[in-house]
């Protein structure tokens, strides 16, 4: 068991920084996910970790050592790749006893070991196949059975789930979380699949561009985005986004997006942002805080109206979303079922501004 800590850490290629100056502190015991778009740094910071890849400049320390010139297979960790990796000459059972004997561990162990981890995923009765009797599902658990008879410190895994199917992404999404509760170790998981993040992190590291934009709950993330960046990246459909003005309108503070479009502030966020007024911003909501103006749910403070022409209408069963237009903005909101919102129409729409972000025109930082 070990605590992990990127400090400074800078990894460049020739001319190109690929990671800049990363700092991350990950607990004993923690579900860490590095998330962002690809080329964002994440694989490669994970990479480092394992030893695959030698940093320019800084440390990274697991537990109470420095691992900079330590050779991977002494780092005690296990990786876990996208593409299997496993050895299609060999059965599962030789596939994830292979490990174990180079390290020449008695053939009791290794026996114990490796039925154990077939126990635990649902794959003891696949110990005889080769791989190529497997399904992907099938696969994927031998190469995590492979991961946990090793019993390392620190689990890595690099999009493990990106080579199966949806269905079968969720149920060894389920599987791995129960699987870091079972075994208590630290687990660093990369991912560019941000469901996957907020379902499976303790915390999740947001990157971009080898920069760490935000370290936080997976809730704090979705609630509080430090930027934009992050306010678009986390939650699906993506957080609308306005260019705006903060303005005193009939005595209060409001957000004005168009002629038609002017929805007031909340007197909550009127301090934050009192030396903002007559400023411009960028205005973001999330579509899940847009309702339409029938069906608004308890609790929620119906003052921000709008009359919206809805574009286009997508029925989903339990919600729908509805791509709604108001002075030449075309937006999205996750609409009530019992909508009577029909494409060519015109709907009122109740937004949430107790819910609303915004953010600074030039950092592009959230202000509220």
């Amino acid at each position: 068991m070990a605590g992990i800590k990127f400090e400074k850490v800078w990894k460049r290629f020739g001319e190109v920084s690929v990671l800049k100056d990363l700092n991350i502190d990950i607990n004993d015991g923690e579900f860490l996910v590095l998330v962002g778009p690809s080329g964002c740094g994440k694989s490669t910071a994970l990479r480092c970790l394992a030893g695959l890849e030698e940093i320019t400049d800084g440390n990274i320390w697991i537990g109470d050592r420095v691992v900079n010139d330590v050779p991977p297979k002494d780092r005690d960790i296990a990786m876990v790749f996208q593409s299997y990796a496993l050895y299609p000459h060999m059965s599962v059972y030789d596939n994830m006893a292979f490990g174990l004997k180079l390290r020449k561990l008695p053939k009791t162990e290794i026996d114990t070991r490796v039925k154990e981890a077939a126990e635990m995923l649902s794959i003891g009765h696949l110990l005889d196949r080769k791989p190529k009797a497997l399904s992907g599902g099938q696969r994927q658990r031998v190469a995590l059975g492979r991961a946990i008879v090793r019993d390392p410190s620190v689990f890595l895994m690099d999009e493990p789930l990106s080579n199966l199917d949806a269905k079968l992404r969720v149920q060894t999404r389920a599987e791995i979380s129960r699987l870091h509760q079972r075994l208590k170790t630290t687990f660093i998981y990369v991912t560019h699949d941000q469901t996957e993040a907020l379902t499976m992190g303790t915390r999740i590291a947001v990157m971009r561009d080898g920069i760490l934009q935000q370290l936080d709950t997976p809730q704090n993330l979705y609630d509080s985005p430090a930027n934009m960046f992050v306010a678009g990246f986390i939650g699906s459909p993506s957080m609308n986004f306005f260019e705006a003005k903060l303005d005193r309108v009939q005595g209060g503070l409001a957000v004005v997006v168009g002629k038609e479009f002017v929805v007031p502030v909340p007197s909550s966020a009127t301090e934050q942002l009192g030396t903002h007024v007559g400023k411009n911003i960028y205005f973001g909501i999330r579509p899940e805080d847009i309702h339409d103006a029938h069906y608004v749910p308890r609790g929620v403070d119906e003052s921000a109206r709008l009359m919206t022409m809805v574009n286009v209408i997508e029925p989903l069963g339990s919600e729908v979303y509805a791509y709604i237009e108001n002075s030449g903005k075309e937006f999205v909101g996750r609409l009530d079922p019992r909508t009577g919102a029909r494409t060519g129409q015109q709907v009122e729409i109740v937004v949430d501004m107790n819910k609303m972000h915004v953010f600074d025109r030039e950092t592009e930082k959230a202000l509220v």
